[in-house]
Order: structure tokens, then sequence, then C-alpha cells
């Protein structure tokens, strides 16, 4: 009788360890045993401007963009001044390697090869340009420019001077100027930046016709999408 007790309680105390053990399990927080994560990734962040314009404090709808003195690609010093008889300027922060600022390569030379010769030429930034980072060195902006034959001039911010005062907190971000350099409009290039041809609105675009009609652009503010500027 003793040793049917002893077998007994033997049994009990197993499933209660057996209890114990898988609850515990269910319990743990983390990633699970087999690796697998729900969610976004470590790392990860968000390509949408999540500051107002008054919160990162640079250029606002109607201010006067000061002009600037930067290296271009072909290692001569653009101003926005040296576009004559411009009657806007279509400044955009971009980079070498963010994928967003890649996607957006051939619509911005489309879009300069577009709007160039109606007044409204692209002037892309690199707020990014460093020597200590070889994908973004002013010798790797040269090399991209050069494989991507860029028809616009692609200005280094070497002394991150420039992209402050505009604002600029994502590659790409877009800030069209009128003749007098008066901000016109600032955010995205358009509402898809994966695929060019599912792009339902052309943000740039409507905001130069509008200028052309002698219209304000509406809307004149979309925010911007894109990788975060290193330089912030």
């Amino acid at each position: 009788m003793k040793k049917t007790n002893l077998i007994f309680a033997s049994i009990i105390l197993l499933c209660s360890l057996f209890i114990t053990n898988t609850t515990s399990a269910q319990d743990r927080k983390g990633p699970p045993r087999n690796g697998e994560r729900k969610g976004p990734p470590k790392g990860g962040y968000n390509p949408e401007q999540t500051k107002t314009l008054e919160e990162i404090g640079g250029y606002k709808i109607g201010d006067v963009a000061t002009d600037f003195q930067l290296k271009n690609v072909d290692e001569t010093t653009f101003s926005l001044s040296d576009i004559k008889d411009a009657k806007g300027y279509i400044v955009v922060f971009t980079c070498n390697e963010c994928p967003f600022a890649k996607m957006y390569e051939d619509r911005l030379i489309s879009l300069h090869n577009t709007y160039a010769p109606q007044g409204y030429s692209v002037i892309t930034i690199n707020p990014n340009v460093s020597a200590d980072n070889e994908k973004e060195s002013f010798a790797a902006m040269q090399k991209r420019a050069k494989e991507k034959e860029f028809p616009f001039a692609y200005l280094a911010d070497e002394n991150k001077e420039v992209f402050p005062k505009y604002g600029a907190v994502r590659t790409p971000h877009v800030f069209l100027l009128d003749a007098e350099r008066k901000v016109q409009y600032i955010g995205t290039i358009d509402n898809n930046a994966k695929s060019a041809k599912d792009v339902t609105i052309k943000y740039v675009e409507d905001a130069i016709i509008a200028l052309e009609n002698g219209k304000k652009p509406s809307p004149n503010f979309t925010k911007a999408i894109g990788c975060p500027v290193k330089g912030i």
C-alpha cells in the first residue's frame, strides 16, 4: 500500500512540474524559440516625416530661401543664381544609398528634362555627404551621377549648413521655389514611392502647373517619404 501511494505521489509531482514549465514557456516574453518575430524588425524606422514644419524649424510656405554656394559633382561651385531666367527651382535633398532616393532618381531625371526647358530646373543636394562614409563620399556622388547620367546639379552639403535652413529631414525631400525663391511647396514628389507606374498624384508637377497658371499650389505641403537625413 505504501509503495502504491509513493508511486501515485510521484506521478502527481511530475504532472505538476510539466504544467508549470508549459505555463512559463507560454508567458515568456521576447521572440519565440524558432526565431519568428511578429511586427517590424528591430532597427526599423518610419519612412514618413513625423515632425511638423514648426517642429523642424526650417523654411515654411512663403519664406524666401537664401541662395547658397555648394560644390557640384563637376567640381564647380553652384548657386541658384547661376540658373538664368529661372521661373522656379525644384530643390531636392537626396543621397546615394537610401532606397527611396534610388527609387526616385529616374523620376527626377524625367522631371528635370520636362520642366527645365520651361524654367524649372531640378537641383539635388546630398545632406549625407561625408568623407568618412565611402558610399556617401563626394567621389561616390560623382560616380553615381555619372552612372545615372544626371542632367541636373548634384551638390554636396559638406558643411551641413544648407539642409537645416530648409528643414530637410528625409531623402528625398522637395522644396519648390518660385522665381523670387519663395517656398511654394514642401514635401514628397508623388504619392507612390515604390512604383512610378502606379502614381496617381504628382504633387511637384501639380504645384508647378499651379504656379504657371498664376495660382497657389494645393496642397502646398505633404509629408516627405524617405530615409532620415543622417546629419540630424
